[in-house]
């Protein structure tokens, strides 16, 4: 069984260091998680947040993820590709994950330009989950109509694809009308930054968008087989082998109470039967395991050992 690739969540990480005074510690993590032998750092964004962004109640513990409604709207939330813009530039392998980048909150003229240079400047190394996420709040604070969110994401992903061709560029539809724009200097690579898709459900949407653009998938959660052969057909049916599309999996923390950190080893059981299931690379959060800020490289070491040994 191949050793999978493994990669650091860097958002969320709030009972190990505050979001305002540390975050160089934030790039030390990740320059630690190559060191000991990882694939790729995830980071996640919000621009501002709401008050539902806590509607379902806080999450009982504070080192869990952040779900839609769960998260209390003073969560720290700094800009996730001026931060790996800073990752970018203290590691030479490690690949780059703009996690849930809410690619409708902009102009797809300014985030192509973001993503552009930062993928330029890491040479590649970038990897963009463009998603619409789920606040109302968000999009109201920034003038975006939330209903319109899915048709504005499948904007950006074509205009995206036509800057990364010849200059000059025009477009024109109901959102984003430009004539003749130059964009230079183009992504690092001809056809633009990694673009990886995924969510909660397999829905048409997202189907449409794997097989159109991607490059990788990352399920929030299981996939049954269903899932998986309702993926497998279209891609076939576009001329596409699922097997080029990098799959994303994940560990499974489990918290004894509120107030503890998971367990290492269990977290990582259900690794070998997604590898079964074609998976290649799995996500894990630092804090969920250790609340010192300082074990982040011993931590990546352990992860490290425990994965070669299960995969042996």
């Amino acid at each position: 069984m191949p050793i999978p690739r493994m990669q650091l969540v860097l958002s969320e990480n709030w009972t190990m260091t505050a979001g305002r005074a540390d975050l160089p510690t934030v790039v030390r993590w990740a320059r630690e998680a190559e060191d000991a032998g990882f694939d790729s750092v995830m980071i996640s964004e919000h621009i501002v947040l709401g008050p539902d962004a806590g509607a379902g109640g806080v999450m009982g513990n504070p080192r869990d993820y952040a779900l839609p409604g769960n998260q209390d709207p003073h969560t720290p939330w700094p800009n996730s590709l001026i931060l790996l813009s800073a990752i970018a530039a203290v590691t030479e392998r490690l690949r780059l994950a703009a996690s849930a980048v809410i690619a409708p909150l902009r102009h797809p003229l300014l985030l192509a330009r973001e993503l552009g240079t930062l993928d330029l400047l890491s040479e590649g190394r970038l990897m963009v989950l463009p998603n619409v996420s789920w606040s109302r709040d968000e999009y109201a604070a920034l003038g975006v109509p939330f209903s319109r969110r899915g048709k504005l994401l499948d904007e950006h992903l074509e205009i995206w694809a036509k800057l990364w061709g010849p200059s000059p560029v025009s477009h024109e539809s109901e959102y984003y009308t430009f004539q003749d724009v130059y964009f230079e200097p183009k992504a690092y690579r001809p056809d633009g930054p990694r673009l990886c898709f995924g969510g909660a459900g397999m829905h048409d949407a997202m189907v449409r968008r794997i097989v159109r653009y991607g490059h990788a998938f990352n399920p929030l959660g299981e996939v049954t087989p269903e899932q998986m052969q309702m993926l497998k057909t279209a891609m076939a049916a576009a001329g596409r082998d699922i097997a080029d599309l990098e799959m994303i999996g994940g560990t499974r923390a489990v918290f004894p109470d509120d107030d503890s950190c998971a367990d290492l080893a269990q977290a990582l059981e259900p690794i070998p039967a997604q590898i079964a299931q074609g998976f290649t690379t799995f996500c894990i959060k630092p804090s969920q395991f250790t609340d010192d800020p300082n074990a982040v490289g011993a931590f990546c070491r352990e992860v490290m050992r425990r994965v070669e040994s299960l995969t042996a």
